[in-house]
């Protein structure tokens, strides 16, 4: 569903960009088994509890690579002038796999996992097997294809919201980090953490971007990154909202490099001085949001994610802006879908309450700001697509899913009257969620 009908005809060969998705897809066990499976293993951490810090994971040694080539980049999508809203035949096989997860899987695990702050480790194997961390990557490490899937990623955040924002953003947080690494990464970096994330066992990472302090500007960061004499930086502050940062066995973060201004750096979990630390939050609970500490955390030369120009970090900003508003368009339309056969059943001095025209008015209203949202989100990520000039089509997106994804939250409850404050119906979890959207810098890209 893209701005372009050309820009979304993904062909890397003859077999086409569906067919690699298809094979992928064909392949996963989440196709034929939806269900939960008993967990194997679980975080020992509990986002609820406050002050408690722990080191970062250490579950896997990424080996170093030196290839000496140049990297690889999916390169921008074609333009035709044409604006469609239509999706792709891939797009829609895609879209489909991924709504069909998110409301047999996602949905029904929502409640548990915002009571235990944790994301189920079955769910997020389930949501590796379909492939989300190869959207992004060039195919010749081992993605599926060699143009950019911003709107492709765009739908399928949506489609993942629609069952759990809180869920969504953690099965997508790894998707994140391999995207960095295929747009910004160097060839050794590429070569050293794409594999893992092309394989079968993902390793759970976070993007850091945000801070716990008020007024939060992405330009103005805390966190500081110095060149260490005899070559490298230490790292020093305090991420905010980090996704399962406990259980991350990769970093990608922002830090003010001194005499550049704010760059990304690759860091590893078990680097000496990182800390992990409980961060509990009103609403995207289920993605077990944390704060990471670096004190004096010293890292390689080579940690150095991008450019000092801060072209990349600009850009991951404006693409993490344009994925949070995929989420609100996501949870936005579930609570449509929600309230509206809810004010046609519920009755009051004996009709439904959808005959009052207030409530009428509510809902159409709901419907009204959502498809501004939808439209702006897509506009901005078919321009991210075609490697067009972005930054006012994200702006508006942002401020449309930020202000209006809060109303349709707040209206939601609204609509439902006291049952929209008890946690017997979703939506006073969605409302909280979509609260995040304003707020939230950084974690997810698109």
């Amino acid at each position: 569903m893209s701005a372009d009908r050309g820009i979304v005809t993904y062909r890397r060969d003859a077999m086409g960009y569906g067919l690699a998705a298809l094979n992928r897809i064909a392949g996963s066990r989440v196709i034929e088994r939806l269900g939960m499976r008993k967990p194997t293993e679980r975080v020992v951490f509990q986002a609820t509890k406050t002050g408690f810090r722990t080191l970062g994971a250490v579950n896997r040694t990424f080996v170093k690579a030196r290839s000496g080539g140049s990297p690889s980049r999916t390169k921008a999508g074609r333009r035709t002038g044409v604006f469609d809203l239509t999706p792709t035949d891939d797009q829609q096989m895609i879209v489909s796999v991924v709504k069909e997860f998110a409301t047999e899987a996602v949905r029904p695990a929502a409640d548990k996992a915002e009571a235990a702050c944790e994301t189920p480790h079955e769910l997020l194997q389930q949501a590796a097997e379909l492939g989300l961390t190869l959207l992004e990557v060039p195919d010749d490490l081992g993605g599926l294809d060699n143009e950019r899937t911003t709107t492709t990623g765009v739908l399928v955040a949506e489609s993942l919201a629609h069952g759990d924002m809180g869920l969504a953003v953690a099965c997508l947080a790894p998707a994140s980090v391999a995207t960095a690494l295929s747009l910004w990464g160097s060839a050794d970096q590429q070569q050293t953490y794409l594999p893992s994330f092309t394989g079968e066992e993902i390793p759970s990472a976070a993007l850091a971007i945000a801070e716990p302090t008020a007024l939060f500007d992405p330009l103005q960061l805390r966190t500081t990154a110095k060149r260490t004499p005899g070559g490298g930086y230490t790292l020093n502050g305090v991420k905010s909202a980090v996704v399962r940062a406990a259980a991350a066995e990769l970093f990608v973060i922002a830090a003010d490099l001194e005499g550049s201004g704010p760059a990304l750096f690759i860091v590893e979990s078990n680097t000496s001085g990182l800390e992990v630390e409980a961060d509990p939050s009103m609403g995207l609970r289920a993605a077990s949001l944390s704060r990471v500490v670096f004190d004096d955390v010293r890292v390689s030369e080579d940690a150095l994610l991008g450019d000092t120009e801060q072209h990349a970090y600009r850009e991951c900003i404006r693409l993490s802006r344009i994925a949070w508003s995929a989420l609100a368009v996501g949870t936005a339309q579930a609570v449509l879908d929600y309230v509206t056969p809810y004010v046609k059943e519920r009755k009051a001095f004996g009709e439904p309450i959808a005959y009052r025209q207030s409530v009428a008015f509510m809902v159409a209203n709901i419907g009204i700001e959502l498809e501004g949202m939808r439209l702006a989100t897509y506009r901005a990520a078919s321009r991210a697509e075609q490697g067009l000039d972005n930054a006012r089509e994200v702006a508006l997106a942002r401020r449309l899913c930020s202000e209006y994804g809060m109303k349709i939250g707040q209206d939601g409850v609204q609509l439902l009257g006291g049952h929209g404050f008890v946690k017997e119906h979703p939506v006073e979890r969605w409302y909280r969620d979509l609260r995040a959207v304003g707020v939230m810098e950084g974690s997810l890209l698109v």
